[in-house]
């Protein structure tokens, strides 16, 4: 057998601390939340810390203060009791912080101090010896003093300094200044690698991917969900955030005049401290059907009832360094996926993923996907090839261990 047939070199399974930019029981999950439990399902033990912001609340939103109230209830239990188990080896430690307190040093020395203290504690409680660091937040250098620690690993997976309503300037230190201590760092998109290479010349280009297993329970013929079997046929969907600066609602309000006989189905709501002006233009055309959040273990029956997906993207600072995982979750689910020209999907050149460049065309391709019908389990196969989490992160870790 030559060199070339040898299988990979096991990584053997450890302990691992991830600092996430999201709470672990967020409806539409992320990288964060997948790894994690990726993590778990190759025998590691996991603490998932959730995010502690990175910004301030907004004191229109009500949605912002019902989250603040929801994450000091969880912080208080975390303080006086320590993390707590959430999945086979997987523990949520939810910070208590006070909210936005990056631009007040006082207010940033205490917030680490009311991470730093449970963390540590669980730590010591659990024997954890040299845990591996995986980050997606910048703001967390701070909490590891004190830690006898392993690896530091950044996992990038957005332009945190382009997202709106937030301190760029200092998001931008906190990064930089994190590239420069970590190990290893893994970015989803070519414009992140060109951002943090320059910093950490350890830097590795993976792009996102997908639970195969789960999406592609789509592919079964089961009963559809009633509020979808509801809506007429073709339907088109949309999956998401209803996110001002990420959704290009004038793009959907335009072909869903143009085409009143496809019905547009909109699984999601909008951004935390969010009031989209087009949202209630969209409610008023009777060919689309705002679904709001479906939860996750559903989303593969929501996606088996309709016939083509969307990702109609505004193209601007924050998403020309988007990699949606959306887009390989359509493509599981059997669904051919017409986009705006983001900039991941510009190399992308299969028949079943069509690039719109104006409301017409997509309009266009729209039309063609439908009329070519859904994707089979073997073609959705084809397409995702090696892209999922388990695949993805077995690589990763090997990275890490060469470094």
């Amino acid at each position: 057998m030559s060199s070339e047939d040898k299988a990979p070199t096991p990584i053997p399974p450890g302990e691992c601390v991830l600092f996430a930019t999201a709470d672990w029981d967020e409806p539409y999950w992320t990288n964060k939340q997948h790894t994690a439990k990726t993590f778990a399902q190759l025998g590691w033990k996991v603490l998932y810390v959730e995010s502690v912001g990175l910004r301030g609340p907004s004191v229109s939103s009500g949605k912002d203060w019902r989250r603040l109230w929801h994450r000091l209830w969880r912080g208080l239990r975390c303080l006086v009791f320590g993390p707590f188990k959430a999945d086979q080896d997987i523990w949520i430690l939810a910070p208590l912080v006070v909210p936005g307190g990056y631009g007040r040093p006082f207010i940033g020395q205490l917030n680490s101090l009311l991470i730093r203290w449970p963390l540590r504690r669980f730590l010591r409680a659990k024997r954890w010896s040299r845990p591996l660091i995986w980050t997606y937040h910048p703001f967390m250098l701070d909490l590891l003093g004190g830690i006898d620690r392993g690896k530091l690993v950044y996992h990038c997976v957005d332009d945190l300094g382009a997202v709106p309503m937030i301190d760029s300037a200092r998001v931008n230190a906190a990064e930089k200044k994190l590239l420069k201590q970590c190990d290893t760092v893994f970015v989803t998109h070519e414009n992140l690698l060109g951002k943090c290479k320059p910093l950490n010349s350890n830097t590795h280009f993976f792009p996102n991917v997908v639970d195969f297993e789960h999406f592609s329970k789509a592919h079964e013929n089961g009963t559809l969900p009633a509020d979808l079997a509801a809506i007429p046929e073709p339907r088109i969907v949309y999956m998401g955030v209803l996110s001002d600066f990420k959704v290009d609602f004038k793009l959907i309000y335009d072909v869903a005049l143009r085409r009143p006989e496809w019905s547009w189905v909109i699984i999601g709501t909008e951004r935390e401290g969010q009031k989209s002006e087009w949202i209630p233009r969209l409610q008023t055309l009777p060919n689309i059907h705002f679904l709001g959040r479906i939860a996750y273990r559903d989303l593969p029956a929501y996606l088996g009832g309709c016939h083509v997906a969307t990702l109609p993207t505004l193209c601007n600072d924050y998403t020309r360094s988007m990699f949606p995982m959306k887009f390989f979750e359509f493509i599981a689910a059997g669904l051919r996926v017409v986009s705006t020209p983001l900039e991941f999907v510009k190399g992308i050149t299969v028949d079943e993923v069509k690039i719109a460049h104006s409301s017409e065309e997509f309009e266009s391709h729209a039309s063609v996907a439908i009329s070519s019908g859904r994707l089979s389990e073997n073609d959705s196969q084809r397409l995702i090839g090696a892209n999922t989490w388990e695949m993805r992160l077995k690589a990763m870790l090997r990275t890490c261990q060469s470094a």
